[in-house]
């Protein structure tokens, strides 16, 4: 057992085989041997290495045959774990060139490279690896969302504003907003190039230059063929000391982790007993209590608000890099990278996993919407009623709006501790209303209209469908979705 081994445990949120595997130690390793094995293969395909020498080292830099422990230790010798790494790495490059006939592949390692080449291309590839687990997680938060609001167009809740009831609302249109957050910002994390580094010890080409010096090739074009055998970007110039790869990565994640949070925090609110509105999906011995045995927590929205928490101050940490890269190479802002990017990945990951389930499984319950809305009663439009029945008094603009603001002052002042207060209150609305509005200006019909919450979601609808046209490729086919609705349990 490897009782030294980070597993998670006060992390749970990202505790999970898959964040492990495209973010752990292992991977990183196998990220910055993919980059020597790359770099032997183009070395070769320019005719700057011995042929066979790129299978050598394809061979030798197999992940397996590496003990990342002692890697991890030893790097502490040189200030990362490339150096070690690489004299690992070299022997067993020897071993397999002797054993092939002494090809001759021993040339082909690392030549002209810098640690801090392979370690920031080896970075970006892990960044690749885990952007399209990641994306293809988000793909599945959005297309449950996309259906969502789909099929709650026309679902009534309550718009709430700096805490207290403000408007009537579509569910739809919340699912929709969610949507939106979620689909923007992984369209902008999906834009991101990562480019490949290879600047040498000094950031110059200067030994590359001395390599390609009798080739028909530049650097440069070792550089662009080696982001192509890693499926990376090309990058017009080396820039170890320019760092917005790095940031430009950690915004976009943060971003994302963002529109995690909205929908989570949003999630936490309306599950709370008292409102009731929705539901985590249920699982077998999840969300329990170790003292409480009638709790349900809300732990996939707990988890997922967990990581929103924690990842802008690791973005911010990127930053602080950026902005302390002295010189040609900095002395510890490079270092201190590392584990705020490799953090930022592993809790967002770990988050669109959660968000995932929670998004495939969401409860609605649009009674316990309707319940809601209804405890403000009419007083909910009286936006509406002061733009429609304003312009019917026959009195100026300002005495107008203040008769219908007594109306609303005098509504509040009544009673409304409960059930039968709120009707009687909405009852008395309704009421003074009419005493000041005029039937032949306004007829009861026409009043029972205004005071609808139906008739004021004003373009809901048109909002939503705007919202899910605009990003198609995050929208999977919600038509298609059918998703039952739930009975109000409260």
């Amino acid at each position: 057992m490897n009782i030294d081994g980070d597993f998670g445990l006060l992390s749970p949120v990202s505790a999970s085989p898959l964040v492990a595997a495209l973010t752990g130690d292992h991977a990183v390793v196998a990220a910055i041997l993919a980059v020597e094995a790359a770099w032997a293969s183009v070395l070769e395909d320019a005719g700057l290495a011995p042929a066979g020498s790129a299978a050598v080292v394809a061979h030798a830099a197999d992940p397996a045959h590496y003990d990342v422990a002692s890697i991890a230790e030893r790097a502490q010798g040189g200030g990362n774990p490339v150096i070690p790494l690489l004299a690992e790495l070299r022997k067993n490059v020897k071993t397999a060139d002797a054993e092939r006939g002494h090809v001759g592949a021993g040339a082909a390692v690392h030549t002209s490279l810098t640690s801090q080449d392979v370690l920031d291309t080896a970075l970006m590839v892990m960044i690749r690896n885990v952007r399209g687990t990641l994306l293809a997680e988000v793909k599945g938060t959005t297309t449950a969302l996309a259906a969502l609001a789909e099929h709650h167009t026309d679902t009534l809740c309550v718009g709430r504003s700096l805490t207290q009831h403000a408007l009537p609302f579509t569910f739809g249109l919340r699912a929709a907003q969610w949507f939106q957050g979620i689909a923007a910002a992984a369209r902008r994390l999906q834009s991101l190039e990562l480019p490949v580094q290879f600047g040498g010890a000094g950031g110059t080409l200067a030994s590359a230059a001395v390599l390609t010096g009798n080739s028909r090739l530049s650097p440069f074009d070792l550089a662009d063929s080696l982001a192509a055998k890693l499926g990376l970007a090309s990058a017009p110039a080396p820039w170890q000391t320019s760092r917005l790869a790095v940031t430009a990565v950690g915004d976009a994640l943060a971003a994302l982790s963002d529109s995690f949070g909205k929908m989570a925090a949003d999630v936490l609110f309306l599950s709370r007993p008292e409102v009731a509105e929705l539901g985590e999906p249920l699982a077998a011995g999840r969300g329990g209590s170790s003292a409480m045995p009638q709790k349900q927590n809300p732990v996939l929205s707990i988890l997922v608000r967990s990581a929103a928490l924690q990842v802008p101050g690791l973005a911010a940490q990127l930053h602080t890099a950026a902005a302390n890269f002295n010189d040609e190479r900095p002395d510890g802002a490079w270092h201190s990278e590392w584990p705020a990017l490799r953090e930022l990945l592993r809790l967002t990951l770990g988050a669109a996993a959660q968000l995932k389930e929670l998004a495939g499984g969401l409860r609605v319950f649009p009674d316990a919407m309707r319940r809601n809305l209804d405890i403000s009663g009419p007083l909910l439009l009286s936006e509406k009623v002061m733009a429609v029945v304003v312009p019917l008094l026959d009195t100026d603009h300002g005495e107008a709006k203040a008769r219908l603001q007594a109306v609303v002052d005098e509504t509040l002042q009544a009673p409304a501790g409960t059930h039968s207060e709120k009707e009687e209150q909405s009852l008395l609305y309704a009421r003074l209303l009419r005493e000041v509005v005029p039937a032949d200006k306004l007829s009861d019909a026409e009043l029972d209209a205004l005071l609808d919450p139906a008739n004021y979601v004003g373009e809901a609808v048109e909002i939503a469908r705007r919202i899910l046209a605009a990003f198609p490729e995050y929208a999977g086919n919600p038509v298609t979705t059918r998703i039952p609705k739930e009975a109000n349990r409260g």
